[in-house]
This record gives structure tokens, C-alpha cells and sequence, in this order.
């Protein structure tokens, strides 16, 4: 078997599995290969050094990365057809102790989910829907890596192009997913466009909503929030422990809180929950009806309104007293109904036990 059709057989496993990502990891002997599943990361099966190697050479051409290069880390992405569906690969390697190299590859189906799909709960999304009609002001969406900020914030914005007929430019790097209802800009550091310059570019050409797909410096920061604060709605994610936690970083960045009060509409800290089966509980039989609906959806703390306002008092060292529902109540509401595990919350307790002690 060529490497081309193991490559093809293992990214339509990985599809058929539901898998988020595929890890190629290099030990002395042979290479692993592990599919993240719900969050889980699973060995799969093993090949010999020569056909990882390969296969990664193979994935690499793919990506147009430098196949001759592995002792520096690389990354790279592409589109490709997995099982007839439309999916964009994005791929990063990095040289391990072996002297191979480790490969990770995120898969990003294209189609796009409904809303009706993104929470548990359905009043969390029909409160950040209502928010979108919005002329000016910036909402942020935090959360862990892949814990579904990207399609969040791109069923937001094909709502406000399709539904409230607005104009919506992204600026993402790279773009994960492609939307005909969305002028789409791909960061290219090479060519003198970054976040910096690319968000100046797109306020001239008469945007209604901004996706900017991550604020990762003071200068991207600073023009997201003037852009949210001179008659834009701005869309953007950020890393955080919790919704709290974004403010503190935005002031790390030096945006002074008296702004803040002015730009911010909400700040949301979201991550992915499975659900139990309504039919058959824990584990879903394959017979089951409901064995192809999505066993993972989103709980949404949303800090906005009086209850941003105090949070944000309370970073200027004043008293404030912010009462909204977290992730720590949704997930004991879940739980209470039914909707969840007693594990969803004693892994949310050792994630956040962990953030502390880091």
C-alpha cells in the first residue's frame, strides 16, 4: 500500500471516529498514532519509523511546508475531501528528543453548525444572538484550546450576514473554515500583513462586524477596541482562565478600564461538555437513533450587563458583587437535569485545582 492511501485510510478513520485531531508521535522504536475523541486523546494503531517518516513527509508536501526541513518546528494547513466532506487540515510539527519529528493535525470539518447545536442550554445562545444587532462594542469569547471558540464565533457572524444582512470581514490566521457569506482575510506575515496592519486595512473598507480570530498582542488590542468603540461590532477570542480573567489581560495590554467600560458588550468563557445519551445513558449503543447527533455541546458564561460592569470595578480594586451563572453552576444545573455526568464536573474541579497551582 502507498503512502498516499494510508494517509487517505487514516484521515477518513479519524473522520468516522468523530476526531478532532491526530497526533503522529515519534519513540525510539516506531511511531504512535493517537485520535483526540471527545476530548480524550486514544492510541490507535503504531507504523515502523519508515512509514511515520513518510507519512509525515507525505502530510507535510501536502501543507507546502519544507519537507527537507525537521529540525525546526513548522506548520501549515490545507483543504481536502474526507469521506465527501469538505474539510480543512491545519498542521504542526515539531522535532522531538528521537531526532524525529511529531506531527499534530486538527481537523476542521467545513460544514457549519446551527445554532440551535452550540449550548446545552438554549437561552445562552439567544442571548448572545440578541447581542449581535449591536451597532458598535466588542464581545470576546474565551476558553481553552479547542473548546469550540472558532465556531462559535463563526456561527455569530454568518448570523449577522445572513440574517441581519450586515457586513461582515474576518481577519484569522489561519482561516479554519470557509463561509461564502464572509469576506474572509488570511494573516500572511511574510507579505507585511499581521493582525496590526490587516484590522487597519478592513476599517476602510466599510465592515458593519469584525472576526478578529485571536488577540494576541497590545497592538491587535489596542485597534480591536478602538475599532468596537468608532461604529463596529468587533467578534474575538482570547486566552483566559474565565471571563473574569480576560478583562485582566486586556489591561495587561494597556487598555485602561474606563475603556473597557465603554467597548465591552459581554466577555464569554465557554468549553465543550458530552452529554448522556436520552435513550441509552452513558454510552450510546450503535443501534440507537441518536448515534450520529453531536455528543458534545457548549455551556456559555456570559459576563455582561451590571455584572461587567462590577467585574470590572473589582480589577480597579473596589468592591463590586457580580452575580451571573458560571461554568461551575451550568455544570451542576447539567447535572441536576440529567444532561451530564457527575465526571463533567470532578474534571472541571481538577482543571481549575490545576490553572491555581500554575
Amino acid at each position: 500500500m502507498n503512502i498516499k492511501r494510508k494517509a487517505d485510510l487514516l484521515l477518513s478513520e479519524a473522520s468516522h471516529n468523530h476526531a478532532t485531531d491526530i497526533h503522529i508521535l515519534p519513540t525510539p522504536e516506531k511511531y504512535l498514532i493517537q485520535f483526540r475523541i471527545y476530548g480524550k486523546l486514544s492510541p490507535v494503531k503504531n507504523f515502523s519509523l519508515d512509514v511515520g517518516e513518510r507519512l509525515i513527509s507525505h502530510f507535510k508536501f501536502l501543507a507546502s511546508m519544507d519537507i527537507g526541513e525537521t529540525r525546526k518546528p513548522q506548520s501549515g494547513s490545507l483543504q481536502t475531501t474526507i469521506n465527501k466532506q469538505e474539510t480543512s487540515l491545519r498542521i504542526s510539527t515539531l522535532p522531538s528528543a528521537h531526532s524525529k519529528e511529531s506531527m499534530a493535525i486538527r481537523i476542521l470539518p467545513q460544514q457549519s453548525l446551527t445554532l440551535d447545536y452550540l449550548s446545552l442550554f438554549p437561552y445562552s445562545i439567544n442571548h448572545l444572538t440578541s447581542m449581535m444587532v449591536q451597532a458598535f462594542g466588542m464581545i470576546i469569547l474565551t476558553g481553552p484550546t479547542g473548546g469550540g471558540k472558532s465556531t462559535t464565533m463563526y456561527a455569530l457572524a454568518q448570523y449577522c450576514s445572513e440574517f441581519l444582512n450586515r457586513n461582515v470581514i474576518s481577519l484569522e490566521d489561519p482561516v479554519e473554515k470557509i463561509h461564502d457569506h464572509l469576506l474572509q482575510i488570511q494573516v500572511n506575515e511574510k507579505a507585511g500583513l499581521n493582525y496590526s496592519t490587516g484590522l487597519k486595512a478592513i476599517l476602510r473598507h466599510d465592515p458593519d462586524v469584525i472576526l478578529v480570530g485571536e488577540i494576541r498582542d497590545a497592538e491587535t488590542a489596542m485597534i480591536a477596541v478602538r475599532a468596537a468603540m468608532t461604529g463596529h461590532l468587533v467578534l474575538t477570542s482570547l486566552h483566559s482562565r474565565d471571563a473574569k480573567g480576560a478583562i485582566y489581560r486586556l489591561l495587561e495590554f494597556g487598555i485602561g478600564e474606563r475603556v473597557l467600560e465603554q467597548a465591552l458588550i459581554a466577555i464569554t468563557a465557554q468549553r465543550l461538555v458530552t452529554i448522556n445519551c436520552p435513550f441509552c445513558g452513558k454510552d450510546c449503543s450503535k443501534y440507537c437513533n441518536s448515534q450520529y447527533r453531536p455528543k458534545r455541546t457548549g455551556l456559555y458564561e456570559i459576563l455582561h450587563g451590571k455584572a461587567l460592569l462590577e467585574a470590572i470595578k473589582e480589577t480597579r480594586g473596589e468592591e463590586g458583587e457580580s452575580s451571573y451563572k458560571t461554568l461551575q453552576k451550568l455544570i451542576r444545573k447539567g447535572i441536576a437535569l440529567g444532561f451530564l455526568r457527575q465526571e463533567e464536573y470532578d474534571r472541571w474541579i481538577v482543571e481549575e485545582k490545576e490553572k491555581v497551582n500554575s
